[in-house]
């Protein structure tokens, strides 16, 4: 069992109260969404896929698995924008914010599994670390 509360929602959906804290997962803004409309804590573009594996990626669901494993490579390889983004989750329930249509196939998506899986296996993260 996880020790962290990680949700998704879409950047297009309205904020709520139960989101917590709201981290904003993509490397572009999202079209159409205002700073204040979007209510994030933070915009963490660092710890978004690159531009040439979303690129690949195009949201082919026959994709998602290659994607998913890439994209975890390249977490792996971005050691700061997720020791950044663990930070955040000392606080509380977390909510990443993604603009993708497809809600089960996305970065936000992979980031949490990736997350939670890493978690798995590091000790727990401590309000003072």
């Amino acid at each position: 069992m996880s020790r962290h509360d990680i949700r998704l929602k879409r950047a297009y959906a309205p904020a709520s109260a139960d989101d917590g804290i709201r981290l904003l997962v993509d490397r572009m803004w999202p079209r159409g969404v205002s700073k204040q409309n979007i209510k994030t804590q933070a915009w963490l573009k660092d710890i978004a896929p690159s531009t040439e594996l979303r690129q690949w990626f195009g949201h082919v669901p026959e994709r998602w698995e290659e994607f998913r494993k890439r994209y975890a490579r390249e977490l792996d390889a971005n050691p700061d924008a997720v020791a950044e983004l663990r930070q955040w989750l000392k606080h509380g329930r977390v909510t990443l914010v993604y603009s993708a249509r497809d809600t089960e196939h996305n970065q936000a998506v992979a980031l949490r599994d990736y997350l939670l899986c890493v978690d798995a296996v590091l000790p727990p993260l401590k309000k003072g670390d």
